[in-house]
């Protein structure tokens, strides 16, 4: 019989080590070593160059095999910044709180997964592992990479659960079932610089750039859908070519975010921005970058599983939600249904992040249950 593992002193082994994006600075050791002895069978590799990489990911499999459930998470995290009332790397608990960088993104989601399988032994089909260092950056080599890998070997999970904190108030109110899409793009208008005394020898951007933004801001995107919310244009930042007071610059940039449910494509969003620039500021050019497109997973099998387990071990009748940011659900969703489900969400990427103790030993309860009416 495998011994337990105590999910809270496993997330506080993972938070020491400062595996900030793309560092792994040791975070793969501590939970291939926690890993091997419940039976895995781990693939740690590398993807990617620097400056976005190299990126250490990892696959770990017991079992053969359908059904073959799949646990999704990462092991980076986002950097702590100044003002912590300790070390962020030094994990400490206070309270009833387990205080630390990745507490609960989502370290503590890894470790409750990995006591979930200590749990459940003795079972039928495949269990997996698909763990990156890349989540919290450019997503480049991460998740990405680690489908890749997995289609070279044909292994083809049925479902995944990601680790994500979608909790609020609770643990269990809300999981994720989809998630909206995302693109970033900088809109770039040319001007022609020169001083402002002389305005008449230069060609000012900005009001140009003013324009087009107006003319953003009045785009009506969609009114939702019974699953999304409302897909939302964001004007993020602004720059001009010039530092000084007496330039008039030669050329002006925004930079604009829009997040957007199943009702449109990032190529489209892309297209419509562009003839808004072409009519309102001609010249100007359009870099994009689509993070992610939007996703939603159907009813069926994975709703039941993880509402059922939230329900028999919490008595919470969870929320099916789209809100909120991204996943790497924008990714493996082209494999299997995806939800994401893990520990209350209040303190992901705050300075003094921290996950409560009984929430991070619940979580590895319900997922215990999941995964063994998944491989039931």
């Amino acid at each position: 019989m495998t011994d337990a593992i105590d999910p809270v002193d496993l997330t506080a082994r993972l938070i020491a080590c400062p595996s900030i994006t793309p560092r792994s600075a040791g975070v793969f050791d501590v939970l291939e070593a926690a890993l091997k002895p419940l039976g895995f069978e781990v693939h740690r590799f590398f993807a990617g160059e620097a400056p976005d990489g190299p990126v250490e990911n990892m696959v770990a499999t017991r079992g053969s095999g359908g059904p073959h459930f799949a646990f999704a998470g990462h092991l980076d995290v986002v950097p702590p910044g100044e003002g912590w009332s300790g070390d962020p790397f030094h994990p400490e608990i206070r309270g009833n709180l387990l205080y630390g960088r990745g507490a609960v993104d989502m370290k503590g989601g890894v470790a409750a997964f990995v006591a979930a399988c200590a749990a459940v032994t003795d079972h039928p089909g495949t269990v997996s592992l698909l763990i990156t260092g890349d989540e919290e950056g450019p997503a480049v080599h991460g998740t990405r990479a680690i489908m890749a890998w997995m289609a070279e070997r044909n292994i083809q999970p049925d479902m995944i659960l990601i680790g994500e904190p979608t909790s609020e108030a609770r643990l269990g109110d809300v999981v994720k079932i989809g998630r909206r899409g995302t693109v970033n793009m900088w809109v770039t208008v040319p001007g022609v610089q020169g001083h402002v005394a002389y305005p008449h020898r230069a060609e000012n951007p900005v009001p140009k750039l003013a324009r087009l933004i107006t003319a953003l801001e009045a785009v009506h995107l969609d009114d939702g859908t019974e699953a999304f919310q409302a897909s939302n244009l964001e004007i993020t930042a602004l720059e001009t070519s010039s530092r000084a007071t007496n330039i008039i610059p030669g050329s002006a940039t925004a930079q604009l975010n829009i997040r957007f449910n199943n009702l449109h494509r990032g190529e489209e969003l892309v297209a419509l921005v562009r003839r808004i620039a072409a009519e309102h500021a001609p010249g100007a050019t359009v870099e994009a970058k689509i993070s992610g497109e939007a996703f939603l997973t159907p009813p069926g099998r994975l709703y039941e599983l993880v509402t059922e387990a939230i329900r028999e071990e919490t008595g919470v009748e969870p929320t099916l939600s789209t809100s909120g940011g991204t996943s790497d659900g924008r990714f493996l969703i082209a494999l299997c249904p995806v939800v994401d489900f893990g520990l209350p969400n209040a303190t992901m990427h705050k300075l003094d992040e921290a996950a409560a103790v009984e929430d991070i030993a619940g979580l590895a309860r319900i997922y215990a249950r999941i995964l063994r009416n998944a491989l039931a």
